[in-house]
C-alpha cells in the first residue's frame, strides 16, 4: 500500500522532505501546501507536480484521500492544521519542535490522543546511525554503564544564509527550540533515563544577529544517575564548527565527535580510542528516511508509534526548565514546568 501525503512547508526542511518521500516506496506526495507561490513553483520543478494549496487545511477539504500529513513549516499556528486533520482522521508527522511554547504543545497532543489519531515529532537525530551506535555500546555494557557526560556544540550559524531558515533571527530562545530540542532528547534517549532538573543560563553575546539568546549552558540531571554539562552556541566566533559528546562510563568514555559520526570508545587503560565503524550517511537524507519509515510502519502496518507527542513534551520540558532557571537563577525541576495531566499519580 501507498500512503497519499500532503507535505505542507516547502522551505529548507520541506524540500528534504519531498526528497525523501519521493524516494519511499511507500509514501507519495499527492499534494503540496505553502503560502509562498514561488515555494510552491519550485516543488513542483523540483519534484513534480501536484496539486498546490496556500494552507494545509485548504488542501485537508478539497482532497477526497488523504493517508498523512506532513507538516514541515515553522512551529507556529498549527492548532488549525492539526484540528483539520484531526476531523479527518489524518495521523500527522510534525516537525521539531511541535510548538513554541509547553502549553501549546501540550494540548496539541491531547487533541490527538483524544482522537486516537497518531501524532509523530520529527526527532531525526534519533535515527542516525550514530545514534543507534551509541545505545548499541550502552547496551552491550562494552565500556559499562554511563554516569555523567559533557555535550559541546559550538557553531557560528550565520541566519542569513539563502540555505537557512530566516524565523530563528526573530524568536525568543533559538538555540533551545530549533537545535537544543535535538540534544537534550538525544540525552533521553541514548541513555534511557528520564530528566529529573535542569540548572541552565541563556545569554546573547554582543556581536549576535539573534534577537534573542544563542547561547546555553546547563546542568542536567536524570532519574538514572546521568548528570550532564552541556554547552551549545549559534554565535562562537570562529566559523569553524565544533561538536564533541563524551560520555564517562563506569569502564571508560565513548566520544563522538562530529554530530554525523566520527565515533568512538576506550577503555580506562587503553592507550588509545577505538573508532566505531558506522554506516554510510547522506546528510539530512538518512536519517529522516528512517523517521518517515518509522511512521508509515504505524500507520500503514499498526506498529507502536515512535517519537510520539506525548513523549516529544519531556523534551519540551528540558527547554522550558532551562528558560525558567535562567529568570529565576536556580535549579527547576522537571515537574514544576510539565502540565498536571503528565504528572504521575
Amino acid at each position: 500500500m501507498t500512503l497519499p501525503v500532503v507535505l505542507a512547508g516547502l522551505g529548507v526542511r520541506g524540500r528534504y522532505w519531498a526528497e525523501v518521500i519521493r524516494r519511499s516506496p511507500r509514501a507519495d506526495i499527492v499534494a503540496y501546501a505553502d503560502p509562498n507561490p514561488a515555494a510552491l513553483e519550485r516543488a513542483a520543478a523540483l519534484f513534480g507536480p501536484r496539486p498546490a494549496f496556500a494552507s494545509a487545511e485548504e488542501a485537508l477539504s478539497a482532497l477526497p484521500e488523504v493517508g498523512a500529513l506532513v507538516l514541515a513549516n515553522p512551529p507556529v499556528g498549527r492548532e488549525s492544521q492539526v484540528r483539520v486533520a484531526l476531523a479527518r482522521k489524518v495521523p500527522l508527522l510534525i516537525e521539531k519542535p511541535l510548538a513554541l511554547d509547553l502549553d501549546e504543545a501540550a494540548r496539541l497532543v491531547a487533541l490527538a490522543e483524544n482522537a486516537g489519531i497518531p501524532l509523530m515529532v520529527g526527532l531525526n537525530f534519533r535515527y542516525l546511525g550514530v545514534t543507534q551506535a551509541v545505545r548499541a555500546l550502552l547496551a552491550e555494557g562494552t565500556v559499562g554503564r554511563p554516569e555523567f557526560a559533557r555535550f559541546t556544540y559550538e557553531r557560528y550559524r550565520d541566519g542569513h544564509r539563502p540555505d537557512l531558515n530566516k524565523y530563528p533571527l526573530t524568536m525568543d530562545q533559538p538555540l533551545l527550540w530549533e537545535q537544543s530540542i535535538h540534544h537534550f532528547d538525544l540525552l533521553r534517549f541514548v541513555y534511557g533515563q528520564e530528566p529529573l532538573a535542569v540548572h541552565g543560563y541563556t545569554w546573547n553575546p554582543s556581536w549576535s544577529m539573534y534577537a534573542s539568546d544563542a547561547n546555553v549552558a546547563a546542568i542536567l540531571t536524570f532519574d538514572g544517575g546521568m548528570v550532564v554539562n552541556y554547552q551549545g552556541t549559534w554565535q562562537g566566533n570562529w566559523a569553524v564548527s565544533h561538536f564533541e559528546w563524551r560520555t564517562d562510563c563506569t569502564a571508560g568514555v565513548i566520544t563522538q565527535r562530529d554530530q554525523f559520526g566520527d565515533l568512538s570508545y576506550a577503555r580506562r587503560d587503553d592507550p588509545q580510542l577505538t573508532p566505531v565503524p558506522l554506516p554510510p550517511h547522506e546528510l539530512w537524507i538518512t536519517e529522516t528516511s528512517g523517521l518517515l519509515a518509522a511512521f508509515l510502519d504505524t500507520v500503514l502496518d499498526s506498529a507502536p508509534l515512535q517519537c510520539s507527542g506525548r513523549d516529544h513534551l519531556l523534551s519540551l520540558a528540558m527547554l522550558q526548565a532551562c528558560i525558567v532557571s535562567c529568570q529565576q537563577q536556580r535549579a527547576v525541576a522537571i515537574h514544576e514546568v510539565l502540565p498536571s495531566w503528565l504528572l504521575p499519580g
